[in-house]
């Protein structure tokens, strides 16, 4: 008795397999690197532009604090700064001089505007 005598398997005949045309497997492979670049190219852009435009916002701030006198200020990320890989903040002077304001490091936190504090009152000796 052979492996073949069994009542479920009288008259089967393997089917050959059947190979996807060679279009149709690329077709399908760019689709699936779209796919994976369209979930995890977001997750990289996104914090970027938040840590950009929260360096650009402090920037602002700090040169209008601490140089009054600049015609506008600068945000980059620099990986080989004199301070180290992060955001760096520059005013530039009328002559177009780059003065290094402040280094946000590699995230960047909000800077708040300072508050004036209230006069302080003495109390009266009576």
């Amino acid at each position: 008795m052979s492996e073949f005598d069994e009542p479920e398997l009288s008259g089967y005949e393997p089917v050959p397999e059947r190979r996807r045309p060679r279009p149709m497997l690329m077709v399908m492979r760019v689709v699936v690197v779209l796919a994976i670049l369209g979930l995890v190219l977001p997750s990289l852009l996104v914090p970027l532009r938040v840590a950009a435009s929260t360096a650009q916002r402090g920037c602002d701030i700090l040169v209008a604090l601490e140089a009054p006198g600049s015609v506008g200020n600068r945000v980059s990320f620099e990986l080989f700064s004199p301070i180290g890989p992060g955001w760096n903040c520059y005013s530039i002077a009328f002559g177009g001089d780059e003065v290094l304001v402040h280094a946000f490091g590699l995230i960047p936190v909000g800077v708040a505007e300072p508050v004036e504090a209230p006069p302080v009152v003495e109390p009266e000796d009576s």
